[in-house]
C-alpha cells in the first residue's frame, strides 16, 4: 500500500505547516545542520541525493534520515526518474540505496506508467513503502512542459494509486488553478518556484508567493534558497510556515 496524499495532508495538519524544504546543498553535514535549524517547521525534507559529494549510505542514514524519521519529518528524494521501470528500480536500489530512506520521490511521465511500477517494486524489495509525484509543470523559464503536456500528465496518473500527486508551477497562481481544476481534490499538489520575494531569480528560475500558491490550490510549497539563503534559516523557515497556513 504506497504512502496516499490524505495521510500527507494529515501530517501538514499535524505539523500546523505546508512547508517543504529543499535543502539544497552539496554535502550531509550542510543538509543536517539546516535539518536541525528548521525541522520544527516543516513537514518534508527534499533531497538531491546525487549531488551530495561526500555521500555515504552509513553517514546519510545516521545524520539525515535517522533524525528526520525521528522527528516525524518526511523525506522527499527530487530524483525525476525518467527510464522505463526496470532501470528505475535498479536506479532506486543502487549504490545510494534510495529506496531504503525515500518516502516521497518525484518522477516524470514521458517514458511510460511502468516507471511507476518500477519506483513501488523497489520500496517492496526492501520492506518500505511510498509514493511519487509526477512531474505536470516546471517554474523554470523556457521548459517545455506546457498546458497540453501538463493535461495528459494528469489525466494518465490521478487514478494511479502510487501517485500521491503533481508538482506545479508555483510562479503561476493561474497554472496553478488550472491544475488543481484538472487534478482534482485527491490529489497533492505541490509547488516549487516559492519565495516570499517574488520576481525573477537566478538560472532562469522565477519565484511566486507562498500564500497565493496555496489559495490557487497548492497543498504545499517548496522553499529552498529562500530559507537557506538567509542568515537566519530558522526564522525564515518560520516565516513561510505561517504563510502557508494563513487565510488570503
Amino acid at each position: 500500500m504506497p504512502i496516499l496524499a490524505q495521510e500527507i495532508r494529515d501530517l501538514m495538519n499535524a505539523r500546523n505547516t505546508r512547508l517543504v524544504l529543499a535543502a539544497d546543498f552539496n554535502t550531509i553535514s550542510e543538509i543536517s545542520n539546516i535539518l536541525s535549524l528548521v525541522g520544527n517547521h516543516i513537514f518534508m525534507l527534499k533531497t538531491h541525493i546525487d549531488g551530495i559529494r561526500d555521500f555515504t549510505l552509513d553517514r546519510w542514514m545516521r545524520e539525515v534520515v535517522y533524525p528526520a524519521q525521528r522527528a516525524g519529518i518526511l523525506i522527499f528524494e527530487d530524483r525525476k526518474f525518467a527510464d522505463i521501470g526496470s532501470i528505475t528500480k535498479n536506479q532506486m536500489l543502487g549504490h545510494q540505496r534510495i529506496a531504503e530512506w525515500a518516502d516521497i520521490v518525484t518522477a516524470h511521465r514521458i517514458s511510460g506508467p511502468d516507471l511507476i511500477d518500477g519506483v513501488h517494486m523497489a520500496w517492496a524489495e526492501v520492506g518500505r513503502k511510498g509514493s511519487v509525484v509526477i512531474l505536470s509543470q516546471m517554474s523554470s523559464s523556457g521548459n517545455m512542459l506546457d498546458d497540453s503536456y501538463c493535461k495528459k500528465v494528469v489525466e494518465s496518473c490521478k487514478e494511479i494509486s502510487g501517485v500521491c500527486g503533481f508538482i506545479g508551477n508555483g510562479s503561476d497562481p493561474a497554472g496553478i488553478s488550472r491544475l488543481r481544476a484538472s487534478v482534482g481534490v485527491e490529489k497533492l499538489i505541490l509547488t516549487p518556484g516559492i519565495n516570499l520575494d517574488v520576481g525573477k531569480g537566478g538560472m532562469g528560475q522565477r519565484y511566486g508567493h507562498p500564500k497565493e500558491a496555496i489559495a490557487s490550490g497548492a497543498d504545499a510549497v517548496i522553499v529552498g534558497s529562500g530559507i537557506i539563503g538567509k542568515s537566519n534559516p530558522s526564522e525564515a523557515a518560520g516565516m513561510y510556515a505561517r504563510s502557508t497556513m494563513e487565510e488570503m
